[in-house]
């Protein structure tokens, strides 16, 4: 598929792919929309829209065959020959994130680490290999990552952000709390932890 498709609906196909996963591993193998919607809490009118989307139909009587489903999401999302990710802060954030996604994707690997105390480089965290930030260039660019995962102190991050761009990254994860601006040609996600606790929190006073 060669069309762009709108952020929230990738979103939503990878939501998709990980609550499909799950589902052909109970041993069920074909799904209706309405049960899809019903595991992410979402209408079956956008589980439909998306799938239209990237141009695949389910039929009246079983609805979505779950693997055929699982394949296209796959070519549509993950890269033909993978892609390689970086971890720049290996804090008890940055670790986790490496210890979490560990195995989670075969198209998509973290395969790096930066970061500037000296009791943390040179170590192997989750199999990743630690490196000082000093290296941050010439790793990004034999290894050819392409995507970084931001997660340094506010104060640090503009600059570690800087560096990475000169590196050659295209896509970056910021996990710090300090907003980012990026060129153009660069993919920005950032996660403010604290606003999505108080989101939650206001919901909740509320209730």
């Amino acid at each position: 598929m060669t069309k762009k498709l709108p952020d929230k609906t990738v979103e939503r196909l990878s939501q998709y792919r990980r609550a499909l996963l799950n589902y052909l591993a109970s041993g069920k193998h074909h799904i209706f929309s309405h049960e899809i919607a019903n595991l992410l809490h979402i209408t079956a009118v956008q589980v439909r829209r998306d799938i239209m989307l990237i141009g695949y139909t389910g039929t009246l009587r079983q609805g979505y065959d779950v693997k055929e489903l699982i394949d296209i999401i796959g070519k549509i999302i993950d890269s033909r020959d993978g892609q390689k990710v970086a971890v720049v802060g290996i804090g008890n954030l940055g670790r986790a994130i490496m210890g979490y996604f560990s195995g989670k994707r075969t198209k998509l690997n973290i395969v790096a680490a930066f970061d500037t105390n000296p009791e943390k480089v040179n170590k192997i965290y989750a199999g990743i290999p630690c490196y000082h930030n000093e290296m941050l260039k010439d790793i990004i660019k034999n290894e050819g990552i392409s995507i970084a995962v931001i997660s340094v102190p506010g104060e640090y991050a503009e600059k570690v952000a800087e560096d990475l761009i000169l590196a050659g990254i295209k896509g970056i994860i910021n996990f710090s709390p300090k907003p980012l601006n990026v060129p153009s040609h660069v993919y920005l996600q950032e996660f403010d932890i604290v606003t999505m606790l108080e989101k939650v929190a206001y919901f909740v006073k509320k209730a």
